[in-house]
């Protein structure tokens, strides 16, 4: 099993190659430059620095969410034009999952944050213990204030990740004495961290086509939300 795994969930972006035992080569981007623009040439480069082909690819997985609008409609674009020549089986990893695997090896829980704007968070929490990851709640988008309150149940320590750890760190830690801060090498999403999501989903057989590949969203877009706000459509 090889896959090629991608991130453009964010202001960072990384392309990766792994089997079940390796990383075999990772390469990643954090520029004032857009994903459409790194992106391709860092795949074209990842592949070639690894005397790879397309063709020695088993499987493609992608961050399909929550996560950048943009971004995560870049990387699933990629995926789906790289899968679609040879019929590749593609995997969609959510972007709150793949940040709790930079924590294998850890016994903790994991909480995952990426800052969604208007006082929310995208939030999941994970249990990761030796080699292992188990779900502990559904992606959503809520409240810091919520979320501290949910983070109290807890007498165990709580790792924040995400490109909203810090943010959430500042607001959290004063009341909640169990919260620490990832480091940051650890703390946001790699296609690396991808990889890894996407051979636990591939051997339970959760794969999908490059047609049914889609970005997956928890909240409307900024503009579509202030556009239903004006037609006073509440969804």
């Amino acid at each position: 099993m090889k896959i090629l795994a991608l991130d453009t969930s964010a202001t960072a972006a990384s392309a990766a190659i792994a089997d079940e035992d390796k990383l075999i080569g990772e390469f990643s981007v954090n520029t004032s430059l857009t994903h459409s623009q790194t992106l391709l040439p860092m795949i074209d480069q990842l592949l070639k620095n690894t005397n790879t082909s397309i063709s020695d690819i088993t499987a493609l997985a992608v961050n399909a969410g929550p996560g950048s609008f943009t971004g995560v409609r870049i990387g699933v674009a990629a995926v789906k034009g790289l899968a679609f020549p040879q019929d590749l089986p593609c995997v969609s990893v959510s972007t709150l999952k793949s940040m709790a695997y930079n924590m294998i090896g850890c016994d903790c829980v994991v909480c995952a944050v990426m800052d969604a704007r208007c006082s929310q968070v995208y939030n999941a929490l994970f249990r990761v213990k030796n080699q292992s990851v188990t779900r502990l709640t559904d992606d959503r988008a809520l409240s810091l204030s919520d979320l501290q309150l949910e983070l109290q149940k807890f007498d165990e320590n709580v790792i924040l990740v995400g490109d909203g750890a810090k943010l959430s760190y500042d607001f959290l830690s004063p009341k909640s004495d169990n919260v620490t801060l990832a480091p940051f090498i650890r703390r946001i999403q790699t296609a690396s961290s991808v990889a890894c999501a996407a051979i636990d989903e591939i051997k339970l057989g959760n794969t999908t086509t490059a047609e049914k590949l889609m970005p997956i969203y928890l909240r409307l877009p900024q503009a579509q939300r202030e556009l239903n706000k004006r037609l006073g459509v509440n969804l």
